[in-house]
């Protein structure tokens, strides 16, 4: 019985390797050379419209990013099926600039880090109730590890906008 337990958790490990297929600080390396580490501290009211894009609650009180001018760089975590997928997004004046899959740990749907599924968020934005402004084609057996990069995507966008409200508002 020990060894059939054993033999399950191995093959789950075995599914679900992480690829690597850019590390986050050289993502920000590349994407926004000599940015600036800010943070963005999730009040209250934030916080509300961060778990409604996700539509599932934060983890955190807090999100770091790197700033340059009028661009932010965010690196999010979001989980597809039952691992984190990392992903970094870049957002210049309210749209996606650059959106790569970082890490990738689910054991399907890895189809997601391409960049012929990732130029779909080119200089997508967020409409008046926070959505994507415009239909993400799927991948057909990635479902979920396409839902987690577009919340990903909604969630970057909200957060360069409260970004932005807070530094104007001093």
């Amino acid at each position: 019985m020990v060894m059939a337990w054993l033999a399950l958790v191995a093959s789950h490990v075995a599914f679900a390797a992480e690829i690597v297929h850019q590390s986050p600080q050289d993502f920000l390396d590349t994407a926004l050379p000599g940015c600036a580490q800010q943070v963005l501290w999730l009040k209250a009211d934030v916080r509300a419209e961060v778990e409604a894009v996700l539509d599932h609650p934060f983890p955190g009180v807090r999100v770091r990013y790197c700033g340059l001018g009028d661009r932010t760089a965010w690196i999010l975590d979001e989980v597809g099926k039952t691992e984190p997928i990392t992903t970094g997004i870049v957002v210049s004046q309210g749209q996606v600039e650059q959106l790569r899959v970082l890490v990738f740990r689910e054991s399907r749907g890895g189809e997601v880090h391409r960049e012929a599924f990732t130029r779909q968020y080119q200089e997508a934005g967020l409409d008046a109730g926070n959505r994507l402004d415009r239909n993400i084609d799927g991948i057909t057996g990635a479902t979920l590890s396409v839902n987690a990069v577009n919340r990903q995507a909604r969630l970057a966008l909200l957060l360069d906008r409260i970004a932005g409200e807070q530094r104007r508002d001093g």
